[in-house]
């Protein structure tokens, strides 16, 4: 049996990918990581060599507890540990690529919702890769919204996502679509179905995009 495990910063992630994964291929089963001290580490420091480290030992854990394949949910990390494959030896994915693939299809300019300013750096590389190999020109408007991070982290989730929705509503006459850069953004999109722009969210994407390299739901 197929498992997709996943390597998160928050425990309340479980939830939404495990339902996608029971959803999208209910035969297989998943594997969590959760380690807040990345993400905290990451927004104080950035990627250091000792955070590097820890992460691959993190992405060991899930090759060594049975994944086939593993995703890396958070935006700040994702760039350091889809480069891993060969050590950890199982592929692994970063889960905002589909949704950054989608987008630079979608319009030329993306404004870039983000609610640390870890995952920046990590998401406008990933958006500017993208367009060049579609060879597409884009502009980044990055929107910012630290105010509701300190609401996920207080576990108001219903405020949080209606902060970013707020943010991202008021960046939409300008651009062509919107990226919620973090998978935890992703409830916002749905404060957002009036809009006459893409909003796009990296939970479900991710998760296809990891069955389809894993081989066919059976």
């Amino acid at each position: 049996m197929t498992t997709i495990g996943f390597l998160h910063t928050a425990d309340g992630h479980i939830p939404t990918f495990r339902r996608l994964r029971e959803e999208l291929a209910p035969g297989w089963q998943d594997l969590h990581v959760v380690d807040p001290g990345l993400l905290a580490d990451a927004r104080r420091d950035g990627m250091t060599p000792e955070l590097a480290a820890r992460i691959d030992a993190r992405l060991h854990e899930l090759a060594d507890g049975g994944a086939d394949i593993i995703v890396c949910t958070c935006s700040s990390l994702g760039e350091h540990a889809e480069g891993r494959t060969a050590d950890v030896g199982v592929p692994v994915l970063r889960g905002d690529r589909p949704m950054a693939e989608a987008a630079v299809t979608a319009g030329r300019r993306i404004a870039v919702v983000a609610t640390v300013d870890s995952t920046l750096g990590p998401t406008r590389n990933l958006l500017t890769g993208a367009a060049e190999r579609a060879g597409r020109e884009i502009e980044l408007i990055e929107v910012r919204c630290p105010e509701a991070f300190a609401l996920f982290e207080a576990g108001d989730f219903t405020a949080y996502a209606q902060t970013i929705a707020r943010k991202a509503r008021e960046a939409a006459p300008g651009v062509d679509v919107i990226v919620l850069a973090q998978p935890s953004a992703a409830p916002a999109a749905a404060l957002l179905a009036d809009l006459p722009i893409p909003v796009l969210a990296s939970p479900r994407t991710a998760v296809a995009r990891a069955i389809a390299e894993a081989g066919p739901v059976v």
